[in-house]
């Protein structure tokens, strides 16, 4: 059996020569054990009806696997001329051959160095296409992390949008102004806030004394 893969002729006729022969191979194989039971029945049936015959059917089976190695024999010979021959006349395609499906190699041929580098470039472009899905895939991830910070901001924004409105009602026009105007009143009640707790723990120290 040969060991050339003979990959072009297999894309061509859709399996492998080798196979094909392989198979050819086994129902003659199978025709020739058919043939031979056949024979030996018809020699039993002949010799059944001899009268004083003293072969056995045991001798004619004896008989009948010689004959078989025989014959296999000689078919292994004869069959391994007819592969060689089917192998390369019948199902060989010529160097020179070019399939339909393969013609865009004859309008655009590369060389060996071409395509590797073509593959090479290939895979560059497919190691970045990765890296830009990973980066992507961070970026959506760290704006699924901003959005709660986004709602907080809006929050805040919209304080202040409030503050500047309450300025304005009270006849605060510069949100600068205003802001200050807040600092002190803030400034006011945190020491309204002081002289209240100052006074708390001296009534609380008088009680204790009392």
């Amino acid at each position: 059996m040969s060991v050339d893969p003979m990959a072009y002729e297999t894309q061509f006729f859709g399996f492998t020569p080798q196979t094909c022969m392989l198979r050819v191979y086994i129902a003659f194989q199978d025709y020739l054990f058919e043939v031979m039971l056949v024979v030996e029945g018809v020699m039993l049936k002949k010799l059944d009806g001899i009268p004083g015959c003293k072969i056995s059917p045991s001798q004619i089976r004896k008989c009948t696997e010689k004959f078989l190695v025989f014959m296999k024999e000689h078919f292994d010979k004869l069959f391994a001329k007819m592969e060689e021959v089917l192998l390369q006349l019948v199902l060989n395609i010529p160097k020179n051959v070019l399939l339909p499906e393969d013609k865009v190699h004859e309008q655009y041929p590369y060389s060996k160095e071409e395509f590797q580098a073509l593959q090479d470039e290939l895979q560059q472009l497919q190691q970045q296409c990765k890296v830009e899905a990973a980066a992507g895939q961070a970026l959506r991830a760290e704006l699924e992390e901003q959005k709660p910070v986004r709602a907080e901001l809006e929050k805040i924004l919209k304080c202040f949008d409030d503050l500047e409105n309450i300025c304005r009602e009270h006849g605060a026009v510069n949100f600068k102004e205003s802001f200050a105007l807040l600092r002190q009143n803030s400034k006011k009640l945190q020491d309204v806030l002081k002289d209240i707790e100052e006074k708390s723990k001296k009534m609380k120290q008088h009680d204790q004394l009392m």
